[in-house]
C-alpha cells in the first residue's frame, strides 16, 4: 500500500511542470541563436564571479586614535549670511571653560542682498535635490557617489545681476580658532566689545 503511493507521488512530481513546454514544431534551432546564446551565457557567469570577488575583497577599515594634545586650537570655518545688516549683527564664541572667543580676529562681516538671484535659486534647487536623493539612496554607488559630491566645489555661484537693490543681510564668514572643549557659537543683535 505504502509503495502505491510512494509510486503515485513520484508519477505526479514526474508530471508536475510549472513552465509549460514549448512544442518541438515551435522550435527552431540555428547556429547564430546558439552562437548568442553562448556569448549570453559567459556573460552573465563572467559578471557574476566579478560581482563575487569584488563583494569578497570590499571591506571597511576603521582607525580612531584619541587626541592627546589639549593645548591645540581648532579651527572652524564659518560662512552665514544674517538676514540683518551688519551694523547691528556680532558672533562670538563662549566655551565650557568659560572663554570669550571675539569674532573680530578671523571673521569678515560683508553687506550683501539676502535674496538669493536665479541662477543661485536654480544651484540652491539642484543642491537640494541631490542631497535628497543621497539620503534616500543606500548602495555603494551612492556612498562614492557622496565621497565625489563632497570632494567637488559646492560654493554658491556668484551673483551674475548687478541689481540696484541695496544690501540688506550680512554675510559672516572666515574662521575661528577655539579650545577643543564643548562650546556655544553666538550670532546677536551687536558686536561683542
Amino acid at each position: 500500500m505504502r509503495r502505491l503511493n510512494r509510486k503515485k507521488t513520484l508519477n505526479l512530481m514526474k508530471e508536475l511542470d510549472a513552465f509549460p513546454k514549448v512544442p518541438e514544431s515551435y522550435v527552431e534551432t540555428s547556429a547564430s541563436g546558439g552562437t548568442v546564446s553562448l556569448i549570453a551565457f559567459t556573460t552573465i557567469a563572467f559578471l557574476t564571479i566579478m560581482e563575487f570577488t569584488v563583494y569578497r575583497d570590499t571591506w571597511m577599515k576603521y582607525e580612531y586614535e584619541v587626541d592627546k594634545d589639549f593645548t591645540s586650537k581648532l579651527r572652524i570655518n564659518i560662512d552665514i549670511t544674517v538676514a540683518m545688516r551688519c551694523q547691528y549683527v556680532g558672533a562670538d564664541v563662549l566655551d565650557l571653560a568659560e572663554t570669550m572667543v571675539a569674532s573680530a580676529d578671523g571673521l569678515i562681516y560683508e553687506p550683501v542682498v539676502f535674496d538669493l538671484s536665479p541662477q543661485q535659486k536654480e544651484w540652491q534647487r539642484m543642491l537640494q535635490l541631490i542631497q535628497s536623493r543621497l539620503q534616500e539612496e543606500h548602495s555603494l554607488q551612492d556612498v562614492i557617489f557622496k565621497s565625489a559630491f563632497k570632494s567637488a566645489s559646492a560654493a554658491l555661484p556668484p551673483r551674475e545681476d548687478n541689481s540696484l537693490q541695496s544690501p540688506d543681510a550680512c554675510r559672516i564668514h572666515g574662521h575661528l580658532y577655539v579650545n577643543k572643549v564643548a562650546g556655544n557659537f553666538h550670532i546677536t543683535v551687536g558686536k561683542y566689545v
